[in-house]
């Protein structure tokens, strides 16, 4: 696949890019060469190839998923005008 002129400049319109006439050749070469690139990876035989997230094998950190209060209560409501075991007192909107 190739980029026309049209194209480099329907695309810089999409993308929002002011494109001057003097820099469309090269844009055109520019995307040639990516779509090439993209074309030449599609060749490559991934059968078989397990996806991974990193080069190296490791397993993610994890932590242990437990409930708690944070223990830190007191300093969450020390700045509320009103409060009651730990928990910010409102004032009732619906009757």
């Amino acid at each position: 696949m190739s980029v026309d002129a049209t194209t480099v400049r329907r695309i810089a319109h999409l993308a929002r890019i002011a494109v001057s006439d003097a820099e469309v050749p090269h844009l055109q070469g520019e995307l040639n060469a990516i779509l090439a690139f993209v074309e030449q990876l599609s060749e490559v035989n991934v059968e078989g190839v397990e996806p991974m997230t990193s080069v190296m094998p490791m397993e993610m950190k994890k932590r242990p998923d437990v409930v708690n209060d944070g223990e830190i209560a007191e300093i969450v409501v020390r700045n509320a005008p009103d409060t009651a075991e730990h928990f910010f007192v409102v004032p009732k909107v619906i009757e």
